[in-house]
């Protein structure tokens, strides 16, 4: 029988890519939904060229979808600035993905998993607030009721619904030309959190020994939180 895949979104780049990696050196067949394909992942990974934010797109990649034993939607888009400058065809963007298409992927996918099925959404430690970044927090901020009360939900089914809310992580959109005015702070640790350290707790939570883990945030951040 054909183990089932896991699906991961912005798997070009960034911590999508390191999850993507991550999962394949554990054995999982992995389908990558990212508008540029990445390379080098192998037979096991499958490409599906989709843009998120298209609504009629994201429906028809989803159905050609076959089995899944868990869900990752780790794309992303980062957009600062103060609140006397919103940007708010920004702050839509940000939200239709981040939250509007974190819903389409549990609507159409979480009663096609199976039992003890997982689900993975990136998160922030910036979604507490920080300043500059109100729209991009207030986008990250609204998983958490939409995982609460999707895990309460699937609870039942041993499907579990979790977030991994990295903080400064070292990956291109950390560097992207478009938050210059807002540069990352160092954590206290002395770096950055990297890809690798995200992907192995989203891994963790998509192992059967998570099982009992639902409806959580877990904040990876070097001590930026305390």
């Amino acid at each position: 029988m054909t183990q089932p895949a896991i699906l991961v979104t912005g798997a070009s780049s960034g911590i999508g890519l390191a999850i993507a990696q991550a999962l394949l050196e554990a054995g999982h067949p992995v389908i990558g939904f990212s508008r540029s394909a990445p390379k080098g992942l192998g037979p096991q990974f499958t490409h599906m060229p989709v843009d998120l934010t298209d609504p009629l797109a994201l429906e028809k990649a989803l159905s050609d979808l076959p089995a899944l034993s868990g869900v990752v939607h780790a794309a992303g888009l980062l957009r600062v600035g103060p609140h006397d400058s919103f940007d708010h065809a920004d702050g839509a963007r940000m939200w239709q993905l981040h939250v509007d298409t974190a819903a389409r992927l549990i609507g159409a996918l979480a009663p096609r998993l199976p039992d003890g099925g997982r689900i993975v959404l990136i998160g922030s430690r910036v979604a507490r607030g920080a300043p500059g970044r109100a729209l991009y927090a207030a986008s990250k901020a609204a998983l958490s009721g939409l995982t609460r009360s999707v895990a309460a939900e699937l609870a039942p089914r041993s499907v579990t619904v979790n977030i991994v809310a990295p903080g400064a992580t070292d990956t291109p959109m950390l560097r992207d030309p478009q938050r210059a005015s807002e540069a990352p702070k160092l954590p206290p640790i002395g770096r950055m959190v990297r890809p690798r350290e995200v992907a192995a707790t989203v891994a963790f939570l998509l192992s059967p020994d998570a099982g009992a883990i639902t409806g959580q945030e877990i904040v990876i951040c070097g001590g930026a939180s305390l």
